[in-house]
């Protein structure tokens, strides 16, 4: 090909270009090689003022080394590069972006954070790939309209910039399923945010939000709400309809009073801290079924109700620097990793009791239950409660109201018929037999290695926890229960997992493998997605590093996925 001809055509959409020297930075060529091979280009922190032009026509000019040898292997043929899908140019100093970003409509992710961006081209429009955008740590003020035509944008990050406002059409953007807005200035959210109804994950938190619209309610796939850090006095009644709700991070705000959650039943993590709430009624714990974390600390509580108690999956309880004085005894029945009291007016438990520990504090509250019923044993059984032959009490109304069946710290070896008598024609949908001694079927602190098959056949399962047991595999038939949210299974042996037959569980959120035997963790399990909280303490393996597993689930899946093999 003579140099006229190579010269001769410039026009990207008219033929091929030479590769010719930038008069701006320039990149080693090896790597463009490997990116038209790969369709991956990563120019993360390299100084860059400006993105070379040779990046943008990496797809549409003639490489420089088919310009210095013309005799090609078959291996090396430059027309049949692949078109670049994932450009990462973070980390750099770059203040704007050329119009011949439209140059490379392959794009499936483009990364631009930690830069000088205050806009963006309107070309963005014509990236109809892009699946995912990073534009946070920049100075973007407001974003074009051209970005709401982005109809394949699953992932958009645009925490830690300057906007005030959203453009119109917004809503538009329909297959987005994680959006973080966080430490920006936004002082509302559109109503037409409703109609996001792909989003899985808001994330709105150090605004400077005073409400938020009653519409949210309308996004039925919201899993992860964080409003952390924003200047919300009330929160909408129709925010505990969200059904599909799981987290909710309601931090450091201005809240009096909390809404009911008739609807919550997935809610696993309500966080609540720093706000000035004065009450906590049963209204706002009773539909509350599913919850493991409760952070109430620093308000302005001066009690706890009763019904507290009934949360039998409540693993960690903060209730410091509030004005509490006294715990119903019944919270020593809750099966808590963590209770935090420090910073109460507390009369009825001791300090010393407290500085041992949340163990140490729970047995406390369960002897103070057996001094209190010494003398009421003998009289006849209360509406909420019943005796067995086992000198142990049922609490019907956990039973008629979580669906919950408990019997647990017993050091058992089998559980009595009238426990289950106690159920009559309840519906019952979580079981707690843990802490026993028993050799099968039942759950945790046990020595179980195996699940039978018939198992599959619990059609409504929705957790099941298996820790401190023996199982050196997640029983297979595991991946038969299509309602699993969440699976407990720490503290076992398990060396393997199988990140096909999981990525078939759509609705699993929760898998805890923390303290097992994994010597590898499948780079396939980031393709499970539905995944919000994945815990891997405690295992043997060495990628990936802590450092990774401490940045949270997202981050650790997102991991996973750069290391499946081509």
């Amino acid at each position: 090909m003579s140099r006229q001809l190579r010269t001769s055509r410039f026009d990207p959409r008219a033929g091929f270009h030479a590769e010719g020297k930038d008069s701006g930075p320039s990149v080693p060529q090896g790597l463009l090689k490997a990116a038209r091979s790969s369709g991956q280009l990563n120019l993360a922190g390299r100084n860059l003022g400006e993105v070379p032009q040779c990046v943008w026509r990496i797809n549409v000019d003639i490489p420089e080394e088919a310009n210095q040898n013309l005799s090609f292997s078959s291996t090396e043929r430059w027309w049949d590069q692949t078109d670049l899908t994932k450009l990462i140019i973070s980390s750099n100093k770059l203040q704007s972006l050329s119009d011949d970003l439209r140059l490379l409509p392959a794009l499936t992710v483009l990364d631009i954070h930690d830069n000088q961006l205050t806009s963006l081209p309107s070309a963005i429009r014509e990236l109809d790939n892009l699946q995912k955008l990073n534009l946070s740590h920049n100075k973007l003020k407001m974003l074009p309209e051209e970005i709401t035509s982005l109809k394949n944008l699953k992932v958009l990050h645009l925490q830690h910039n300057e906007l005030t406002c959203l453009p119109e059409g917004f809503e538009q953007l329909s297959s987005l399923e994680d959006l973080d807005l966080s430490s920006n200035r936004l002082a509302a959210v559109p109503a037409g945010f409703a109609l996001l109804s792909s989003l899985l994950r808001l994330n709105l938190s150090s605004n400077q939000l005073k409400s938020l619209p009653a519409e949210i309610s309308r996004m039925k796939r919201l899993k992860h709400l964080d409003c952390d850090s924003n200047l919300l006095e009330t929160v909408p009644p129709d925010v505990g309809s969200m059904e599909s709700l799981e987290l909710l991070y309601l931090r450091r705000n201005k809240l009096r009073v909390l809404p009911e959650f008739p609807s919550s039943r997935q809610l696993k993590e309500l966080h609540l801290g720093e706000n000035q709430i004065e009450m906590l009624g049963a209204e706002h714990l009773q539909h509350l079924q599913a919850i493991l974390v409760l952070d109430l600390r620093g308000n302005k509580l001066r009690s706890v109700p009763e019904e507290l108690s009934l949360l039998q999956c409540l693993e960690r309880l903060d209730l410091s620097n509030n004005d509490i004085s006294s715990l119903p005894c019944s919270l020593g029945n809750l099966h808590l990793k963590f209770l935090a009291l420090e910073g109460n007016p507390l009369r009825t438990i001791r300090r010393e009791i407290i500085a041992k520990g949340t163990q140490e504090v729970l047995k406390y509250l369960r002897s103070k239950i057996k001094d209190d019923s010494g003398t009421s044993q003998n009289d006849s059984v209360s509406e909420t409660a019943m005796t067995l032959p086992s000198e142990s009490r049922v609490n019907v109304h956990a039973i008629v109201t979580l669906k919950l069946l408990d019997y647990s710290d017993k050091q058992a070896t089998l559980i009595p018929d009238d426990i289950f008598d106690a159920t009559r024609s309840n519906t019952i949908a979580s079981v707690n037999f843990s802490k026993n001694q028993l050799c099968e079927i039942p759950k945790r602190n046990n020595f179980l290695s195996s699940l039978p098959e018939e198992m599959s056949s619990l059609t409504k399962l929705q957790t099941i926890n298996l820790s401190f047991n023996r199982f050196k595999v997640l029983p297979p038939v595991l991946y038969d229960i299509p309602t699993l949210e969440a699976v407990l299974i720490s503290n076992n042996q398990v060396g393997s997992v199988d990140p096909h037959k999981m990525k078939l569980m759509e609705n699993l959120s929760t898998l805890d493998l923390q303290n097992n035997d994994l010597l590898q963790i499948p780079p396939e399990l980031g393709n499970c997605v539905q995944l919000r909280t994945l815990l891997l303490d405690g295992n043997p393996f060495r990628v990936p590093r802590a450092a990774i597993l401490m940045k949270g689930t997202a981050a650790v899946l997102e991991y996973l996925r750069d290391r499946i093999p081509a």
